[in-house]
């Protein structure tokens, strides 16, 4: 064998070698590509109702045009998800807001309920927020000897 074939001989196994290592080290790979679909699900829950507590009126008892009282009030959110609070309405009314009437000639008529003091927004899951409101008896121009020792309701409203 002369010396031009023994090289080129050589160089012959050397690209049979290098082609084999180039082209996986001897490991061939294939895929299929594919296409699909499925469907799923969830569920959401729903918002649960404020709890609102109060507690005791603070301040002297009320007399017509004289000083407020104060009744602080918790909102709790009861319910799993964050929940929003807008808005605290408070009344002088039964609970469920039904008209109070209970003692003749003294109503809601004869007091005053200020704007609620509390910050609006969210409430989260198991959380509460607090505040105040003040209510005052009216000075009317009508006898309001009805309106003594009045256990006089509130009704909380908050959404």
């Amino acid at each position: 064998m002369s010396a031009f074939s023994a090289r080129a001989s050589r160089k012959k196994r050397i690209a049979v070698t290098t082609a084999v290592l180039v082209l996986g080290g001897g490991a061939a790979f294939a895929f299929w590509s594919s296409m699909g679909e499925g469907t799923g699900g969830v569920t959401t829950g729903t918002a649960s109702p404020f709890t609102v507590t109060t507690s005791a009126a603070t301040g002297v008892p009320l007399t017509p045009g004289g000083a407020a009282q104060t009744v602080s009030f918790t909102v709790a959110n009861p319910g799993t998800g964050s929940q929003n609070l807008a808005a605290v309405r408070v009344t002088v009314a039964e609970p469920g807001g039904i008209l109070w009437d209970d003692v003749a000639n003294c109503s809601a008529a004869d007091y005053t309920v200020g704007a609620p003091v509390f910050i609006a927004g969210q409430i989260a899951a198991g959380a509460s927020i607090s505040g105040t409101v003040t209510v005052t008896m009216n000075n009317l121009a009508t006898n309001q000897d009805a309106c003594k020792t009045a256990a006089v309701p509130l009704h909380f409203a908050a959404s």
